[in-house]
């Protein structure tokens, strides 16, 4: 069985605080004019991407060759899958050749979990289908801490495509530990009830005044049209009452601050005002990917390598 991650629901409030605080130690790397380090000198990372990624496929192939891994990066085109072999022969095929982790994106949910479960290399959830993208919730909490001190006493909005948002999902279960208030809103239809049950304090509306009313933090999201077959809203209708607009940043916080996991699809999630807005941390977000990754590899392929040699 392999020890990698997962997802942030199966993780403690303080191992999340250990990722968070090693990923602040990363932060200056990235201005540094030697940036490469040793840390993970000699360690090999397969990055096997089955759906389409820039910033997830690329800020993980940075950050492993910042520590100073190398890196081999495969997509589902370039494989034997395209060839029809099944997602258990090629993790087979790649974990004999003795990687010192794999981190990987589907489009199933669970597929991680599943081969998590069969093999000793250590396996990285890189979005799994519409379950979880722990990477993700991570750099958005590095994110919110860079301008806040603390997670405790925030109100979140999350709003979008909460149906089939795996960046929701990881959200809310690390924002929960440090009992943040979560509102989640969206069209009825993409506003899965169940998301209640996660943690306590969240909350649901299809108001997105009712949702920004006060937020820290508002954090839209991308609608998933490739996993729609039948969108609730046109394009335009969608940013009528789902599209963030500056007029709506008056009735959060002050000093709100606006997030997006991207790609952003201006004039539909958000206007071009708002993108571009100072208070947008969209590219910090993009930033911070580097560091939470090296912080997350270096936890896990250091923890393996420890493992081996003591076994």
């Amino acid at each position: 069985m392999s020890v990698g991650l997962l997802g942030i629901e199966e993780l403690t409030r303080p191992e999340v605080e250990a990722i968070l605080q090693r990923a602040r130690f990363f932060q200056p790397v990235q201005t540094q004019p030697f940036k490469k380090l040793d840390t993970l000198r000699g360690k090999m990372i397969v990055n096997l991407f089955f759906e389409a990624s820039t910033r997830t496929r690329t800020s993980f192939e940075i950050a492993a060759k910042r520590l100073g891994a190398d890196t081999v990066s495969i997509t589902a085109s370039g494989s034997s899958v395209s060839k029809g072999e099944s997602l258990v022969d090629t993790l087979n095929t790649l974990a004999a050749m003795h990687p010192d982790a794999i981190v990987m994106r589907h489009s199933a949910s669970g597929a991680p979990h599943f081969l998590a479960r069969h093999l000793v290399t250590p396996i990285i959830n890189a979005g799994d289908g519409t379950h979880e993208h722990p990477t993700q919730a991570l750099l958005d909490a590095l994110t919110i801490l860079d301008r806040r001190p603390a997670l405790e006493g925030l109100r979140v909005a999350i709003i979008g495509d909460i149906a089939h948002s795996r960046v929701a999902r990881s959200n809310v279960h690390l924002l929960a530990k440090f009992g943040v208030d979560i509102v989640l809103c969206g069209p009825a239809s993409l506003l899965p009830p169940e998301l209640v049950e996660i943690a306590q304090g969240v909350s649901l509306t299809t108001d997105m005044s009712e949702a920004i009313a006060g937020a820290d933090v508002v954090m839209m999201l991308r609608v998933q049209l490739e996993r729609l077959h039948d969108p609730p809203l046109s394009a335009g209708e969608y940013f009528q009452f789902y599209g963030l607009r500056l007029e709506h940043l008056a009735l959060a916080k002050p000093d709100a601050i606006v997030m997006h996991p991207g790609p952003i699809n201006r004039g539909r999630e958000l206007s071009s005002e708002v993108a571009d807005f100072q208070r947008s941390v969209i590219l910090n977000q993009v930033e911070n990917g580097v560091a939470v990754r090296m912080a997350v590899l270096e936890r896990i392929v250091g923890e393996h390598a420890n493992g081996r040699a003591s076994a």
